[in-house]
């Protein structure tokens, strides 16, 4: 428990979680729409999270109604709004668009950060998140720049473009969250705002589109991991990672999401690493790195 206060771990082991939940994303979407698949995600990670946050529902609700400004936001962004966008981009964009769009991130939050907020990173900071960003370019190009060169972008990639741009503002919006909520009483706060949301969109995909979920051993395993990691577990981290130490710093680990991407390859599909992903994953050790030095 000591080590898990480290916020560095933490977002470290919520970009493992992440990175798996893009690969079932991808892996499940025969079975699962992407509106079903982040409805009932997040109805997992509710009911899980409900009973931490109940105890704190009568004490703590003057503060809920005073901010329910910037959780409304915080729950649009964060639950009703990236995964859901990921999920329809993974429809029929490839994993290696996905993964390169995705690493973006840091580099939207910075600029969001220092158009509008004012902020900006010491020299040596930038110069890490550039050279981590170019690991992470290495590995999902594989080594070659014609890979980057001839990408060409469909419907999917400007879902996940959409994804990137709304982790980016959710990753901002953090600083405003009510002070003094207890996490479990606001993820179970942003989660049921982001369920809300997400409720007619999963009605119209159910009903409209008659497109039903697929029940079998793999589709069940596939939801209650996204559940229990990637929204539960992985949000309570991400958001105490953020707190602690930034905006900025904190959205620099989504570079780590190939890195994981590579080596989930090697243990579970037994993929040997190739030269360039060793130099993409040294390049955002030594990125992230520098970015943390001082």
């Amino acid at each position: 428990m000591k080590r898990l206060a480290n916020p560095y771990l933490l977002l470290t082991l919520t970009v493992l979680f992440w990175s798996g939940n893009m690969v079932v994303g991808r892996g499940i979407r025969n079975d699962i729409g992407p509106l079903t698949m982040a409805f009932w995600r997040w109805m997992i990670a509710f009911a899980l999270v409900l009973p931490f946050a109940w105890p704190y529902w009568r004490q703590q609700w003057p503060l809920l109604r005073q901010g329910w400004k910037p959780l409304t936001i915080l729950g649009l962004l964060g639950v009703g709004g990236y995964n859901t966008f990921a999920y329809l981009a993974l429809q029929q964009t490839t994993a290696t668009n996905g993964a390169l769009l995705n690493s973006f991130v840091p580099i939207v939050t910075i600029a969001i950060s220092w158009a509008f907020l004012g902020k900006h990173l010491s020299r040596l900071q930038a110069t890490g998140v550039l050279i981590s960003l170019c690991g992470a370019l290495t590995i999902v190009s594989r080594g070659e720049l014609q890979v980057l060169l001839h990408l060409n972008l469909n419907v999917g990639d400007l879902w996940m473009l959409l994804a990137v741009f709304d982790w980016a503002l959710y990753t901002i919006a953090l600083a405003w969250r009510p002070a003094g909520v207890h996490p479990m009483l606001m993820l179970a706060t942003t989660t049921a705002i982001g369920l809300a949301a997400l409720a007619p969109a999963y009605a119209w995909e159910l009903l409209v589109q008659g497109r039903h979920m697929t029940l079998n051993g793999q589709s069940l395993a596939a939801l209650a991991y996204v559940g229990i990691f990637p929204s539960f577990v992985g949000y309570v981290f991400y958001n105490r990672g953020v707190a602690e130490v930034g905006a900025n710093k904190a959205s620099l680990f989504i570079h780590l999401m190939p890195v994981f991407g590579t080596i989930l390859s090697a243990l579970i599909l037994s993929e040997v690493p190739q030269w360039f992903q060793y130099a993409g994953i040294a390049l955002i050790f030594s990125g992230i790195w520098l970015t943390m030095k001082k």
